[in-house]
């Protein structure tokens, strides 16, 4: 499951759906770890987007935090971070 908290970032739509496409392969990993929770907030901080991830899945819980000046490489580079850990964890329970 995957919760978007976008604060007071202004995301259209198209941006969402955006969001959920670069997500896609971490929620599969997330659902073959098991009870795989996503919770991304979003927060504009002068120039900066500021990204907070929080991951709580069956193999333990992290988090990872990004300021970018664009919400699309913040957004890109956190869900390049959460599928690394996930994929890492996914090995790690095999």
């Amino acid at each position: 499951m995957v919760k978007l908290n976008a604060g007071n970032v202004l995301l259209k739509p198209s941006h969402r759906r955006q969001l959920m496409t670069w997500l896609k392969r971490a929620m599969k990993l997330g659902g073959q770890v098991g009870d795989f929770f996503l919770t991304i907030r979003l927060h504009r901080i002068g120039r900066l987007i500021e990204v907070h991830a929080d991951v709580h899945d069956s193999a333990g819980d992290f988090a990872y935090c990004v300021r970018r000046p664009l919400w699309q490489d913040a957004l890109r580079e956190v869900a390049h971070r959460l599928t690394s850990w996930l994929h890492a964890q996914r090995v790690g329970l095999a």
